[in-house]
Order: structure tokens, then sequence, then C-alpha cells
């Protein structure tokens, strides 16, 4: 093998010799040391342990000997843990509802908008006739629902200044009814405008809204027919009172004097209030407004047919005569009895469709509604209506190409032109009244002659 291979690598003789003398020395110290008693010290891993616990029962002491408060947050007991803190969404915030009344709506259909049961609405119903019967409910007036902390709270706008107020307690099943009234405040508008393409148009940009310019027509309905009269260039001046409730919701608006330039012919009209309490206009030297009919039996419609002695029917396709005015309007339009009188007849006559003939309190004197769609509710043969009062609403039964009233004055039975009968006046401020309605009107009419815009809060 190779010399490499045979050397030796232990160590010399005297050296591990010298090394095991070391090593025995070493250990009989050690043995020595065991010998002589127990341990001093614990094993190097546990002083940390025992240094924290003993500082800690150092600092207890140090706090407890000197009496000082320690800077430590306020400990929270068990409970307090356990208990949640409030949440905005745990507070019930009060549901309200609305149900305004449609023509021919009962309390009973409104309620049921309002979530309520048959059964529920036929007790809120009973409970209310102590105080005020729902069976008098107006188209237009509104019911409101308040689902509270304490209970259901039901609301009926009866007028202006009172509602109907019925309440049952949150547990009980029991009904309270009440009336209530509102606090109302006022302001006065005075608005003018100049037509140029429609009155609506022109109402709407002086600030008048949709019921205060109806209000205006039907101040003016006996003097101008706003179906064929109205012209660009006529022109009106309104002096308004607008109400309103404690929430600042608009209750409704009041026309206290307004006046209108037709075709160059200037109409004025103020508001009274009579002795006896009721409410009309009158012209500013105590004329009534009023006549024995009004002008015509629907608002805003246009005249698509004339009065004719020779017309060719549409439908038919042969000549012969127009015997009323045909008002074309959108359907469900409503059609106003134009004097008081009773019901003769109404239901379905032939090329006519849904017919109505009103006989008028001269006697003399009938009119006639055709191609109605329906009646208005409450309408029948024998009713009594009022002038103005709604009887039914446009339509196209019977032999029509369109929705359209075919309206008829007859005098004995005769058919007449419609657009050329003769209206007397009613009757005007008597001599005793005079003095109290030039007090009442003359302020107004002053303030008419203003032309103030701003609000007047009152």
């Amino acid at each position: 093998m190779p010399e490499s291979f045979n050397k030796d690598y232990s160590e010399p003789r005297h050296t591990a010799d010298r090394n095991v003398r070391r090593l025995r020395s070493i250990h009989n110290r050690h043995k020595r040391h065991e010998s002589s008693g127990p341990k001093r010290f614990p094993s190097p891993g546990w002083f940390p342990i025992i240094g924290a616990g003993a500082g800690f029962l150092l600092i207890i002491l140090l706090v407890s000997v000197s009496g000082q408060p320690v800077n430590a947050n306020v400990s929270v007991s068990k409970e307090e843990w356990l208990q949640p803190s409030p949440s905005l969404s745990d507070v019930k915030t009060p549901q309200i509802l609305h149900a305004r009344l449609n023509p021919g709506d009962t309390s009973s259909a409104a309620l049921a908008h309002l979530d309520f049961d048959n059964q529920t609405a036929h007790q809120i119903i009973n409970t209310a006739k102590s105080v005020y019967s729902l069976t008098n409910v107006q188209a237009g007036h509104e019911f409101e629902r308040i689902n509270g902390i304490s209970g259901i709270d039901v609301y009926y706008q009866i007028d202006a200044d009172t509602r109907l107020h019925l309440h049952q307690a949150t547990g009980t099943d029991i009904w309270q009814a009440g009336i209530s009234k509102r606090t109302i405040s006022s302001r006065q508008h005075i608005a003018s405008g100049v037509i140029k393409d429609s009155l609506f148009s022109a109402a709407a940009a002086s600030g008048m809204d949709e019921r205060t310019t109806m209000n205006l027509v039907d101040i003016f309905a006996w003097d101008i027919d706003f179906a064929r009269d109205i012209r660009n260039g006529d022109s009106f001046k309104v002096l308004y009172e607008e109400r309103f409730d404690s929430t600042g919701k608009a209750l409704n608006t009041t026309i206290l004097a307004a006046e209108f330039v037709n075709q160059g012919k200037r109409f004025r009209a103020v508001r009274y209030e009579q002795a006896n309490g009721q409410v009309h206009y009158f012209t500013p030297d105590g004329k009534s407004m009023r006549k024995s009919y009004l002008k015509a039996p629907v608002k805003f419609s246009r005249i698509s047919s004339r009065f004719q002695t020779r017309r060719k029917h549409p439908i038919l396709g042969y000549t012969r005569a127009h015997r009323g005015v045909d008002y074309a309007a959108s359907s469900g339009t409503a059609i106003h009895a134009i004097g008081d009188g009773r019901i003769e007849f109404a239901g379905w006559k032939g090329g006519y469709g849904r017919f109505l003939l009103i006989r008028h309190t001269n006697r003399s004197h009938s009119t006639a509604y055709a191609h109605m769609r329906a009646f208005a509710r409450g309408i029948k043969k024998g009713v009594r209506v009022h002038q103005g009062e709604v009887i039914g609403y446009v339509g196209m039964t019977g032999l029509a190409t369109g929705p359209h009233l075919h309206f008829e004055f007859r005098v004995r039975g005769r058919a007449v032109n419609p657009l050329t009968v003769k209206r007397s006046p009613a009757r005007p401020i008597q001599d005793v009244e005079m003095a109290r309605f030039q007090q009442q009107s003359a302020p107004i009419l002053s303030r008419m002659e203003e032309l103030n815009r701003d609000p007047a809060w009152g």
C-alpha cells in the first residue's frame, strides 16, 4: 500500500497520559462538590418566572402601603358586558300611509289601501259614526294612517279646518273617535298673466297651481266658455289665499278676487260671505256671477261639432240634423250639470249610448248628455242634482267615432242651439246687505290694484 495510508494519526503517548490525568482531577472535584450538600440555586431555566412573580408582588405591596390610586381603567361588571348598547335601528319610527279618494271611491276602499282588512275597516267606520259618518267622504280628500309606538292613528280630512281622528292603543282592539281642529296659517298671493298658448300654461307660469286655475274657471264659467271663447292675448289677474297646516303642508287655496279679460271684454269678481253664511262671487257693484245655466258642461274641451240642421253623420254616412254640440275631451273627463234639476232618464238610449236627461227647475228647459262612459256615483232617475255637480264622465258609447260629449239644450222638448241660450242672472246683493258687502270687498279690490307679488303671511 502507499506510504500515506500507513501514517499513524494517534497522539504521542506522553500527551495522552497528561490528558487522562486532567480528566480525573476534574471528576474528583465534581464528586466533592455534590457530597458537600444540596444545591444553593435553582436551575437557570426558572429564573424568569420567579423574577416576574417577585416583581408583581413587590408592586402590589408598594401600592397598598402608599395608599395612592392606581392609574388604571375602570372595571365593568359582568352584567354590563352582557347588556347590548342602544342602536339607531332599535328606535322605531312611525310608519305613515296615505290614501286619496278618487271619484266613486268609498271609505272602505280607502281603508283597504291603508292595509286594513274588511273586519277592521268595518269596525273603524262604525266607531266613527258617533262623531262623523264616513259615508260622506268626498273625492280629493285624504285618509292617513300612522303606526306609532302608542298605537295606530287614522285621520280623515273633513275640510280645511277639521279632521276625523281615530285611535287604537297598542295591545287593544278598541277604536276611539274624535274631531280635531287644525292649526292653520295662510298667505296671500297676486298672480297675473297673458295667454299665449293655453290658460293652464299661463297660470302655471304666474305661480298658480292647477286647483286654483280650475277655481278661476268655475268663477267665470257663467260668462266665458273656456272651450271656445279663449284667445291668445286674453289676460287674468287673481288674488288668492293659500292655507297650510302646522307641518307646512298646503291644504287648499281660496280666490278672494279675480279679473279676466276675454276678447277685450273685462270680467271682475269678488268673494263675499253673506249674512246667512253662504259664500258666492259677485261683481264689484253687487251683481251675482251666477247665472241660471253654465255656459258649458265640460271644462277645457274643444267643440268638435256644432248645432246644425244638416250634417253628414260620421258613421251612418247620410245627412241629418245635428241637434246639439259635441265637446271633444279625453275619456273620463268630468261632465257637470249646467243647472239645478231632477234626472228624468239615466240609461242606454240607442245610438246615444249611455244617456242622461235632466229636467230643470223652470220645468220648460231640459238638457241631454250622451255617449257617456259612466254615470257619477248616485246618479239615477228621480235624483235631484245641482248646478256644477259632476253627473258622469266623457266616453264613446253608442254611435261615436271617438270620446266626446254630445250635449243638447231643449225648450219644451225641442232642441235649440246651446251656444245661443240666454241665461238669467241670480239674485244680486240685497239692499240691506250692500253696506256689509262694500265693507268686505273694498280692501280686497284695493289689494288687487297693488299687483304686489310678495307673500303676506296672516
